[in-house]
């Protein structure tokens, strides 16, 4: 993962003069990027990038919207399709059309009309499972949301908090989508009867409670169920030493959600020139192409190529579940709220 850097204002000139050589990052905490790859934009554009990571997704859009008369940076990435209306309806970004927008697949852009933010990756929420766990306990792991609510998964699954992170959300909205405005709080009920554990965030859920992950074991976690994305076992493979011929963890793709995470000009940005650049950037062949071992996540550019270990230990999900941008705007800060009174209390 990428360090987290101090933000550096610019060093003169009026606001949004683009007069700073500094262009400043906001981020969640999962960004990540080659360093010769930036390096290459730094040297290219001229201007140096400084990175400020802000807590998970969720925590991060709130913080950018809070403080969006007088931003922390100038360009904000990881604001994803369950909280865009969010970051839309509280005027966070600025329109701009990044150059090689044509490039990006058209099933991942949104708010053509006004290009306030510009698609950067695509992956799936999906609950990951403990190969070894499974096998040891001569249980078939759950394939579906129906399976997570049986008698043999109980107490086994750990979920992020709906309310303050991305991933938790977009489990919460594949439900949604699955059982419909009518049956979700239903299945959720189950779920908790079923002993689902809810912590904050990702990065907790994953490193800490999961038994599944390197992280996970050296924490002694002892949930073999999580919920993560459908590219988190290339992560189990790529960094582990020795690597193994088969990835750890799976993934149960009757659970899956699609997600795409966006990027934008911040509406107060001091430095808009090293912004615009840099959201042009983004969408660049070569960054497109860095992501997926970084970020573990999927290009959103025709014709980028992924890596072979990524295709192989984690490919996309063939069928997730998905929701229309107008439909999540209109339900989900009620759809939360239900589900903070249903699980956390």
């Amino acid at each position: 993962m990428a360090g987290t850097l101090a933000a550096c204002g610019s060093s003169g000139g009026d606001q949004g003069s683009g007069d700073s050589k500094t262009v400043t990052l906001v981020s969640h905490d999962s960004w990540a990027a080659s360093k010769d790859v930036i390096a290459a934009f730094e040297k290219q554009s001229g201007y140096k990038v400084d990175v400020l990571e802000d807590g998970d997704a969720g925590q991060a859009v709130n913080k950018a919207i809070l403080t969006k008369d007088n931003p922390q940076g100038d360009v904000f990435f990881g604001v994803d399709n369950t909280l865009l209306s969010r970051a839309l309806d509280n005027g966070l970004f600025q329109p701009y059309e990044a150059k090689g927008s044509d490039r990006i697949k058209a099933e991942y852009r949104a708010d053509q009309g006004k290009h306030r933010v510009t698609p950067v990756d695509t992956g799936d929420i999906c609950v990951n499972y403990d190969k070894k766990y499974f096998a040891d306990h001569k249980l078939e792991p759950p394939k579906s949301f129906d399976d997570l609510v049986k008698p043999q998964y109980k107490n086994l699954l750990v979920t992020e908090n709906a309310s303050a992170s991305s991933p938790g959300l977009g489990f919460l909205l594949g439900t949604a989508a699955k059982y419909g405005d009518d049956g979700w709080q239903g299945y959720w009920k189950k779920l908790k009867a079923n002993g689902v554990k809810v912590v904050d965030g990702w990065e907790q859920a994953y490193n800490e409670e999961f038994s599944g992950s390197a992280g996970g074991k050296k924490a002694k976690g002892d949930r073999p169920l999580v919920v993560s994305y459908a590219s988190s076992p290339p992560v189990e493979v790529v960094y582990a030493d020795p690597k193994p011929g088969a990835a750890p963890t799976g993934v149960a793709q009757g659970t899956c959600f699609r997600q795409v995470e966006y990027a934008g000009l911040l509406s107060n940005a001091e430095n808009t020139k090293g912004g615009k650049a840099f959201l042009d950037f983004l969408i660049s062949e070569r960054f497109q192409e860095d992501m997926p071992l970084n970020m573990f996540v999927y290009p959103v550019r025709e014709g980028a190529q992924v890596p072979p270990e990524f295709v192989k230990f984690g490919p996309q999900a063939k069928d997730p579940e998905t929701m229309a941008p107008a439909k999540i705007a209109d339900h989900r800060d009620q759809w939360v709220k239900s589900w903070t009174s249903l699980v956390l209390k």
